[in-house]
């Protein structure tokens, strides 16, 4: 079942159309990744979703109903741009703003320990929050953020500011939020981490959806019968074989006389079969494009497209 979904969505600002029909649809308790090139239109779709502006045209739908008001108690929301209370004690600051999501005091102050504690910022507790780094600071947003175990999460660059050590303690909490059953929609530039994380993933450019679906399948679609094969002995042994059927793209020479190679072939299964009889292999694997590559991909097409029906316009 799906916990969101967008159908047809379009937002227009002064001239400039932020939304150009988008649709998304979010699996409940998974991870969802929206992607999408500087004013291609992510923050403007999270912005309507956590009803913040509203859409021109198109619909919302929360647990397969129309988006009402009170939907938003169950969305905790991470915005690209952050702000806290500067002069405030960082946790009575979060106390502050754990209340306004309807916690007790009791139960906000347990929780709070518990997340300062598990994020590692418990002795920055009476610490104004001027004092903290942008990393610490971030921390309290995104504690405020989840404190409240809302059905659905969403992160605007959540990783902006953090060194690659607590960028991974903020993985790991995001994934175990999923596990505890909260659905995560967040948008970044780090491919890394939206193959790492993310089940599936929508790429906005130019204000439309140009993309979207699960990883694994994307990625497979964007295939180029590309093989990794790491076999003991040298290239000579398979330099006919490959060179007369076969595309060689790449070649590394390892230790104890192991070489790695990279082949385009139309067939993986005749290429293994052929080289098998000449050679030890060690290693056999399709090589899959990541996600950066695919991103680049289309949106560099997008702008391709667009300067050829400029060039036709002129």
């Amino acid at each position: 079942m799906y916990i969101l979904e967008t159908d047809n969505v379009v937002k227009q600002y002064a001239g400039h159309r932020a939304l150009d029909g988008v649709s998304i649809s979010v699996k409940r308790g998974s991870i969802f990744g929206l992607l999408g090139p500087n004013g291609a239109g992510k923050t403007t779709l999270l912005r309507i979703i956590n009803r913040i502006t509203a859409p021109d045209s198109g619909s919302l739908l929360f647990n397969g109903r129309p988006m009402q008001a009170g939907d938003i108690t169950n969305i905790g929301y991470l915005p690209e741009e952050r702000g806290l209370y500067k002069k405030m004690k960082a946790g009575e600051h979060a106390l502050y703003l754990a209340q306004l999501k309807g916690l007790s005091r009791k139960e906000a102050l347990s929780r709070l320990k518990s997340y300062f504690d598990k994020m590692e910022i418990h002795d920055w507790w009476n610490r104004k929050i001027e004092e903290l780094s942008k990393g610490m600071a971030q921390k309290i947003q995104f504690i405020v953020t989840v404190i409240h175990e809302p059905e659905l999460l969403i992160f605007d660059e959540p990783f902006s500011g953090f060194d690659p050590v607590n960028t991974q303690l903020l993985k790991n909490e995001i994934l175990a939020l999923r596990d505890k059953g909260s659905t995560i929609v967040f948008s970044t530039h780090n491919m890394a981490s939206v193959e790492e994380l993310c089940d599936d993933i929508a790429l906005l450019n130019k204000s439309q959806c140009v993309l979207k679906g699960n990883i694994g399948e994307i990625k497979r679609s964007y295939g180029a019968n590309v093989y990794k094969i790491v076999f003991r002995g040298s290239i000579e042994d398979v330099d006919s074989l490959i060179s007369g059927e076969h595309e060689l793209l790449e070649t590394s020479a390892e230790q104890h006389n192991i070489t790695a190679i990279k082949v385009r072939s139309e067939n993986g299964n005749k290429l293994l079969s052929a080289i098998l009889p000449l050679v030890e292999i060690v290693e056999y694997s399709e090589s899959m494009p990541t996600m950066n590559d695919i991103f680049i991909s289309v949106v560099r097409s997008g702008m391709e497209e667009t300067l050829t029906e400029n060039s036709l316009i002129t």
